[in-house]
């Protein structure tokens, strides 16, 4: 049972009550005994802003889209593969997006400049890459189908080789694979402006002390 006690100094009535440690009271004002978190360093803070983990689960869900297209295409074009197939560029491509989309996720819960350190490495060659993707799927885009080169020993007619159904198709995915590698080239730019000023604040501070 609480016991309180009333004490009058100079004109203030100080109140002073003793709780016992079986009332349930004196749970809610007991301090936490879980540890604090430990403060994460103004570096990552600051890459932390650019959203590492809706970024990286941007490249991870691109990144099974590559692959899987790359399966597919591998599958149906057997007999004579278009470029983007033949280069493997949809196998590379996506390999390199699940890991640097895995690193980012890892960065948001780990307190760690190497990570940072890691994903400005990987958006870099997602960078290059990515130029690399373009220029195949546009060349894959702006040549002709099968039969229809010139100089082929065969020849087809204009209309078939313009208006042909499996040259729409593959241009159709071909073009929904350049905006796809467009949103990634953005999203590695972000990273990395984000990464790169992230590090040089690292740096500044390395040296400062």
């Amino acid at each position: 049972m609480a016991a309180t006690t009333v004490t009058d100094v100079g004109g203030v009535r100080i109140i002073t009550e003793v709780i016992p440690a079986s009332d349930p009271r004196a749970a809610q004002l007991a301090p936490s005994s879980r540890p604090a978190a430990a403060p994460v360093s103004f570096q990552v803070q600051s890459f932390r802003r650019a959203q590492p983990k809706a970024l990286g689960t941007i490249h991870i869900f691109t990144g099974i889209i590559h692959i899987c297209f790359g399966i597919i295409l591998t599958a149906s074009e057997r007999s004579k593969p278009p470029l983007p197939v033949a280069s493997g560029v949809l196998f590379w491509l996506g390999l390199l997006l699940l890991a640097s989309g895995i690193l980012l996720v890892e960065s948001e819960k780990r307190d760690s400049i190497l990570l940072v350190k890691a994903c400005c490495v990987f958006n870099a060659g997602l960078i290059l890459s990515t130029l690399v993707a373009a220029l195949l799927h546009s060349t894959a885009i702006t040549r002709d189908s099968p039969g229809c080169e010139p100089g082929s020993g065969i020849r087809l007619r204009p209309e078939w080789c313009s208006h042909s159904e499996s040259k729409l198709l593959s241009n159709g995915m071909d073009s929904l694979l350049v905006v796809f590698i467009l949103l990634e080239f953005c999203v590695a730019v972000a990273v990395l402006a984000f990464g790169y000023h992230a590090v040089r604040q690292h740096s500044y501070t390395r040296m400062v002390m």
